[in-house]
């Protein structure tokens, strides 16, 4: 891994770049620089960003001073946690593919050469990690889509995306946490809600987490929908090992 740099970035917030290139072990380094972080409670902290490759952390100035704050980093970004990072959350995440929730399908099938159900087999045959959340709240970008099912972006973005939509957007996947506009190859719809403002967490999953997609039929998915709708559904989670 490249050397660790920490940076100022504005009167109230401080960057560590931990490298410019995405890969698992960087992103096992931010998790873990999280999870410090957490532990430690430094006060002032006011939030914690991580990101492909980098973390940003905004912070009280009135608190906490910027040399302050580095020096603590510093500290923190030279633990060694790789013993640490043996395990995983994998939140399984229930997915009714093609037909009016997947209205793309065939076009990714397509531009793989191969049938329907093979895409629905090769994108829910993996764990994938959350390298980051943004774009929207609790929109998660994904690492480890099989190249086999790589798929442009659509020509013309569609002016709404319904919310829990799963599609593929060049190598990656994910799902729209909300309505919104977009130009994803849409292949799915789940019905859990990944952010809910309602919920005491909002925002389901956290960066360093995973993602398994499970092949639902539509009668499960209405069934699910009902129970998410009531409060009453919980999603499934597994610890794996990394």
């Amino acid at each position: 891994m490249q050397e660790i740099k920490i940076l100022t970035a504005g009167d109230s917030s401080l960057l560590i770049e931990f490298g410019n290139e995405i890969s698992t072990e960087i992103n096992q380094k931010i998790t873990a620089t999280v999870q410090l972080m957490k532990e430690q409670h430094i006060e002032g902290v006011v939030d914690i960003i991580p990101a492909f490759c980098s973390l940003l952390i905004n912070y009280d100035p009135r608190v906490i001073s910027y040399d302050e704050l580095k020096d603590r980093m510093k500290a923190l970004v030279k633990v060694d946690v790789k013993a640490e990072a043996g395990t995983k959350r994998v939140f399984e995440i229930p997915v009714c593919y093609g037909g009016e929730y997947g209205p793309d399908i065939e076009n990714i099938a397509e531009h793989a050469g191969i049938s329907v159900e093979e895409v629905i087999e090769i994108h829910s045959s993996r764990d994938y990690l959350i390298y980051m959340l943004g774009f929207l709240p609790g929109f998660t970008y994904l690492g480890g889509l099989d190249e086999k099912i790589h798929t442009p972006r659509l020509a013309n973005p569609r002016v709404k995306i319904n919310a829990g939509s799963v599609g593929i957007g060049g190598s990656q996947t994910g799902i729209y946490p909300l309505d919104s506009p977009g130009g994803w190859q849409l292949m799915g719809m789940t019905p859990v809600k990944t952010y809910d403002p309602e919920r005491e967490v909002p925002i389901l999953v956290e960066a360093g987490d995973y993602i398994r997609f499970v092949p639902v039929s539509e009668e499960e998915y209405l069934r699910i929908k009902d129970l998410v709708e009531k409060g009453e559904y919980k999603v499934v989670v597994r610890e794996g090992e990394v």
